[in-house]
């Protein structure tokens, strides 16, 4: 049997490319595991990760374990406060023994006080608001048909249109 040959033609993968960029930014950072940045909401978990990311693991001089610092929003910092023996859990299962001794969480954005928004990495739900159809009028415009002020009429026939479109698609 021949020896199977390549057949990349001489092109790498992308992420083989950027593989050392990756290690040297997460490391710079304290993160001897990119895993942790790159992979998050698996080693955290979808409910954890969505209001959550990991900052920076920094090492204390006595080496007893380093700190894991999470950024979050003020409103769920008590969440994950109550959650932060479990997180420790799954970090640790990333790296193989007890490398994480704490887990602080911080409330400001890491890109500090002037622009002061954090966006999360997660792809909001589709809340694009449906227009009815024109049987939704329709059927609304049958049912408001009685009211005799026009502008009450037609306010009544849209709210009855944007119902019956929500219960249509519910």
């Amino acid at each position: 049997m021949a020896p199977r040959r390549a057949t990349t033609f001489g092109f790498k993968r992308t992420a083989s490319l950027l593989t050392g960029r990756i290690r040297s930014a997460s490391e710079s950072r304290g993160f001897a595991q990119s895993r942790l940045l790159t992979d998050w909401t698996e080693v955290a978990g979808a409910d954890i990760a969505a209001v959550s990311r990991p900052v920076e693991v920094s090492y204390g001089r006595g080496g007893m374990g380093a700190t894991l610092t999470l950024l979050t929003t003020g409103a769920q910092a008590p969440m994950l406060e109550m959650q932060k023996e479990q997180l420790r859990t799954r970090v640790n299962a990333v790296y193989g023994y007890n490398a994480i001794a704490r887990i602080r969480i911080t409330q400001t954005a890491a890109t500090g006080f002037a622009e002061g928004r954090v966006a999360f990495d997660h792809k909001p739900k589709d809340t694009s608001p449906k227009t009815p159809g024109p049987e939704m009028h329709k059927a609304a415009s049958a049912v408001v048909s009685p009211v005799a002020d026009e502008g009450l009429r037609a306010a009544l026939e849209r709210l009855g249109a944007n119902i019956l479109t929500k219960e249509k698609q519910g």
